[in-house]
C-alpha cells in the first residue's frame, strides 16, 4: 500500500485543501516569534521539555530582533485526522513562523501535508518513517536518521564488520514498526545478504516473552528489535539473563522515555546498539547538564531530538533575519547545525544527512561506539 499517497488523500478529505495556500508567516503584529511543536499525546513531556530548553536558551540569549521565542504546543490524540486539524490551527490561527514534531508516522504524514499546503517549514523530530521524503516536498525536513539509513548502517555491522550468519528480527505491529522491519528486510535483499529469522509479535505484545524465550533456546548469534518500547523491554531482560552473550542491535525509536522510566531504560545499558552516530560532544553535554537542572532527570532520546529541531528552527530564522517562511524554509536547506544528537545537514529531500554508525546505549542515548 502507497501509505504517502492514501495519507495525503486524507489529510485533503478532511482538510478540504485542494490547492497550495500561501501564507506570509507570522503575525507581524505579535510581539514573539512561534514555533509550533505537535506531539503524539500529552504524555509526550520529554518533547515538550526538549524544545522549551531550546527556546529559553534562545530567549536568554536575547531573542531576535527584540523579539522573544514562544512555543506553541499541541496534541494529536484522539480521532484520526486530529494532527491535521492541530497543525492547521498552528498555522492559521497561531499563526506560527515554523513546525516540529514529535509523533508517529502516520501522523507525521498529515502534517507534512499540512506543511506543505500552507507553505511552512516543518522539521520533524521522531519519525524515522522514509517514505515521509518521497513526496519530494521543499517544506519538509527529518533530523532523526531515517529507517533506510538506521537499516544500512545496521546491516553492515552485523554481516561485513562481524559476520553475523544467525540473525534473528523481531517486529511489532504498529505503524512505525512494521515500516521499520519491513524497511531493514528490503535493505538486506538489495544488499544480497541471506535472508534472517522473523517473528512478528502479536499487537498486544503478550507473546514477547515467549519469542525472547524461543531466541535463548536457538542458535541465533544477534537480533534486530523493531517493537515498541515495552516490548523491547522486555526482550532484551529475558536475552539478557538466559543468553547474554547474544548481540541485540534496534530502531533509535526503542529509547523513548516518554513510555519507559529511567531505571526501566536502563535495561538497555551496554546491551542495545543503535544506528545513530556518535552524540558525544559539547553540545551534548551542555544540554545534559542544563536539562537535568531544569527537570531533575537526564535527557533521553526525544528530548535531544526535540531540543534540535527546535534549536535548528531558532537559528534559521535568525539567519533568515525577516519573517518570511519561504526564506527560512531556504535557510534551513543551506544549513550545517551543530546539534546535541551530532551535526545537521539535509540533502535535497529532506532527509538528514550523516554517517549514523553504531552506538551503544547507556541512559536512554547513544554512549560509545560498539
Amino acid at each position: 500500500m502507497n501509505y504517502p499517497i492514501l495519507l495525503a488523500g486524507i489529510f485533503l478529505a478532511l482538510t478540504g485543501f485542494n490547492i497550495p495556500l500561501p501564507f506570509p508567516g507570522g503575525d507581524r503584529k505579535d510581539d514573539t516569534i512561534k514555533i509550533g511543536l505537535l506531539i503524539q499525546d500529552k504524555e509526550s513531556e520529554a518533547a515538550v521539555r526538549g524544545a522549551e530548553l531550546a527556546i529559553r536558551k534562545a530567549n536568554l540569549e536575547g531573542g531576535f530582533n527584540g523579539k522573544k521565542f514562544s512555543l506553541i504546543v499541541r496534541s494529536m490524540e484522539g480521532p484520526w485526522g486530529t494532527g491535521s486539524k492541530q497543525a492547521v490551527d498552528l498555522i492559521f490561527e497561531e499563526k506560527v513562523w515554523a513546525l516540529t514534531g514529535c509523533h508517529d508516522g502516520r501522523n507525521a504524514h498529515l502534517v507534512e501535508q499540512a506543511a506543505t499546503k500552507s507553505i511552512v517549514p516543518y522539521v520533524s523530530a521522531w519519525s524515522s518513517d522514509p517514505t515521509l521524503s518521497q513526496a519530494f516536498v521543499p517544506w519538509f525536513f527529518n533530523c532523526v536518521p531515517t529507517d533506510r539509513q538506521q537499516a544500512r548502517s545496521i546491516i553492515y555491522s552485523i554481516y561485513n564488520k562481524h559476520s553475523f550468519n544467525k540473525i534473528t528480527v523481531v517486529s511489532a505491529k504498529d505503524y512505525d514498526s512494521d515500516m521499520a522491519s519491513a524497511t531493514f528486510l528490503k535493505e538486506i535483499k538489495a544488499a544480497g545478504k541471506h535472508d534472517p529469522s522473523f517473528y512478528y509479535t502479536v499487537e498486544s505484545g503478550n507473546d514477547a516473552e515467549m519469542i525472547a524465550e524461543k531466541i535463548a533456546k536457538s542458535e541465533t548469534e544477534c537480533i534486530v528489535l523493531f517493537c515498541t518500547p515495552e516490548i523491547s523491554k522486555v526482550i532484551t531482560e529475558i536475552l539478557s539473563e538466559k543468553k547474554p552473550e547474544i548481540n541485540i542491535f534496534s530502531s533509535l525509536l526503542a529509547a523513548n522515555e516518554n513510555i519507559l522510566t529511567p531505571a526501566e531504560i536502563g535495561v538497555f545499558d551496554n546491551k542495545i546498539r543503535v544506528a545513530s552516530g556518535n552524540w558525544n560532544n559539547k553540545e551534548n553535554n551542555d544540554f545534559k547538564k542544563a536539562y537535568f537542572v531544569t527537570y531533575g532527570v537526564f535527557p533521553g532520546m526525544m528530548a535531544s531530538f526535540s531540543y534540535d529541531a527546535t534549536g535548528l528552527l531558532i537559528e534559521a530564522i535568525k539567519k533568515s533575519g525577516v519573517n518570511d517562511r519561504e526564506l527560512i524554509q531556504k535557510t534551513v536547506k543551506s544549513m550545517i547545525y551543530s546539534g546535541v544528537t551530532g551535526r545537521i545537514s539535509f540533502d535535497d529531500k529532506g532527509n538528514r544527512i550523516g554517517d549514523f554508525g553504531i552506538m551503544t546505549l547507556k541512559e536512554g542515548v547513544p554512549y560509545k561506539p560498539e
